[in-house]
C-alpha cells in the first residue's frame, strides 16, 4: 500500500499551493531512434511556448522566475538551488537545444515548458513505503544522478521523501538516482507544482494535456490527482 501525504509544513509556507499527480502503470518507457524526431519537435514545441513567459530583458525579473525565487527564500536550501522550471526557462531564454532523455521526462519537460510550472516524475516501484512531501530532519540520505557520495538533506529543506531517504531536493531542484525515470520504468508519477492561485490555473491545464499526451503517446490509462490544504493526502493509490 503506499499513500502520497503532503505535511502540513508545506501547506504552512503555501497555504494556496497545489500539488497535481499523475499516476501512470504498465508504460513502455524506452527510447526508439524512430521516435527521435517527434520527441525533438514536442520539446521544441514546448521551449517555444515558454518565451511567452519571458517577457523581461532581464532574466531573473520576469514573474515566473521572480515567485519561485521568492519561494525558494522561505525554506531552508542548498547554495545555487533554484526550481526546476527557472532551469528551462534559462535555457528557453539562451535558445538552447533541447534533446530527448526519454519518453516520459520529454514530455513532462514540453507540458512544464509551455505551461511555467515546475514538473518531475519518479519510478514508483522504487518508492519505499509512503510518499511525502514535507520538511526535512536533515541528513536523510540523497544520490543525485552522477554521483559517488551521498549528499543528504539539510534540516528544514523541502524535499520528497520515502522510508529511504530523499528523492528530490528542494522541492523539484534535484532528482535522486534511486527513484528517477529510466527505459526501464514501468509504473510512475508525475507531479506538478504550482504555489499561489495563478499558478494553480495552469498547472490544473497543464496536468490535463500530459495525461492526454502520456495516454496518447503511450497507451496507458493514467490517472490524475490535486492536492491541496483541504485535501492533503492520496490513501491507497496503487
Amino acid at each position: 500500500m503506499k499513500n502520497i501525504i503532503v505535511d502540513s509544513e508545506f501547506w504552512k509556507l503555501f497555504p494556496d499551493a497545489q500539488i497535481n499527480l499523475l499516476v501512470i502503470k504498465n508504460i513502455d518507457n524506452s527510447v526508439s531512434k524512430g521516435k527521435e524526431k517527434y520527441f525533438v519537435e514536442l520539446l521544441n514545441q514546448g521551449k517555444k511556448a515558454g518565451m511567452q513567459f519571458l517577457d523581461h530583458e532581464i532574466f531573473s525579473e520576469n514573474k515566473v522566475i521572480r515567485e519561485w525565487r521568492e519561494a525558494f527564500k522561505k525554506f531552508k536550501t542548498k547554495k545555487g538551488a533554484r526550481s526546476s522550471i527557472e532551469a528551462l526557462l534559462k535555457r528557453v531564454n539562451q535558445n538552447r537545444d533541447f534533446f530527448p532523455i526519454n519518453p516520459l521526462v520529454d514530455i513532462y519537460n514540453s507540458i512544464s515548458m509551455k505551461y511555467a510550472v515546475p514538473a518531475g516524475g519518479e519510478d514508483l516501484d522504487k518508492i519505499v513505503g509512503n510518499l511525502h512531501l514535507g520538511k526535512a530532519e536533515g541528513g536523510e540520505s540523497f544520490f543525485p544522478l552522477g554521483a559517488e557520495r551521498d549528499s543528504p538533506a539539510l534540516p528544514e529543506e523541502l524535499i520528497y521523501y520515502d522510508e529511504k531517504g530523499a528523492i528530490c531536493r528542494c522541492l523539484n531542484w534535484r532528482e535522486a538516482q534511486r527513484t528517477m525515470l529510466q527505459e526501464t520504468t514501468q509504473n510512475a508519477i508525475l507531479v506538478i507544482e504550482a504555489i499561489n492561485c495563478e499558478q494553480a490555473v495552469r498547472a490544473g491545464k497543464a496536468i490535463l494535456e500530459l495525461k492526454e499526451q502520456v495516454d496518447d503517446l503511450l497507451d496507458t490509462e493514467s490517472k490524475n490527482y490535486s492536492l491541496n490544504k483541504e485535501s492533503p493526502t492520496l490513501v491507497n493509490f496503487l
